[in-house]
């Protein structure tokens, strides 16, 4: 806590690491997750890459205790950071793991809108087939089949639908290029064209900064 007021963070975080192990060594391992969620929070505008660590130890210690409901929160968070690095290949496992936990918790609404998640990040790793395959999986989901986010996808209107319901994954998908294309928005315009519709006004991004 000292070292957090003199804002000497690395230091104060190797301390809330040792802590951590200390509290699970003692039996109390909630105390140790929730350490490492603050040490992670503590470190995150320093460095990414070491907050992703933390949340990552401290979802491995609620896992362990079967806290799959905390665990996922945290895994979560190290999804959101890893797309903020753009470290898409570690994202797209990050997610898997997410989705097995909701999937396993029956939180079946959550894991739908990890598969829009899932699909933005494995289409920005140009791995189209990874992409195809996350969402003809998906349709063994309870309840995934008919849904908005199934619907969003089998129309591929990521503009729209993906910023309302992923906000997180906002910038992927305003940046998103489709294979054999322009952007999104070319693509759309150029099927308004051939049905004879006029294309549809744009509105105004309040995203276009980028939420990440």
């Amino acid at each position: 806590m000292m070292l957090k007021d003199m804002q000497r963070l690395p230091e104060a975080v190797q301390y809330i690491e040792k802590a951590s192990m200390m509290y699970v060594e003692n039996g109390t391992p909630d105390t140790a997750a929730m350490a490492l969620d603050r040490a992670g929070k503590l470190i995150e505008a320093l460095d990414l890459a070491k907050a992703v660590h933390l949340y990552q130890q401290a979802a491995g210690v609620f896992e362990n205790e079967e806290r799959l409901r905390q665990a996922v929160e945290l895994v979560g968070k190290a999804s959101r950071l890893l797309v903020r690095q753009r470290k898409f290949d570690e994202a797209a496992v990050s997610l898997q793991k997410e989705k097995n936990m909701y999937k396993e918790i029956e939180n079946y609404p959550t894991c739908f809108k990890k598969t829009i998640a899932q699909v933005l990040v494995h289409l920005h790793r140009r791995d189209y087939v990874a992409a195809e395959k996350c969402v003809r999986e998906s349709y063994s989901i309870p309840g995934f089949s008919g849904s908005e986010d199934c619907v969003a996808m089998e129309k591929y209107s990521f503009e729209h639908t993906v910023v309302s319901h992923v906000l997180q994954y906002a910038k992927l998908a305003l940046s998103l290029t489709v294979p054999g294309g322009g952007k999104k928005k070319a693509a759309a315009a150029a099927a308004a064209g051939d049905s004879g519709a006029a294309p549809p006004e744009e509105e105004e991004d309040e995203y276009a900064g980028g939420l990440c």
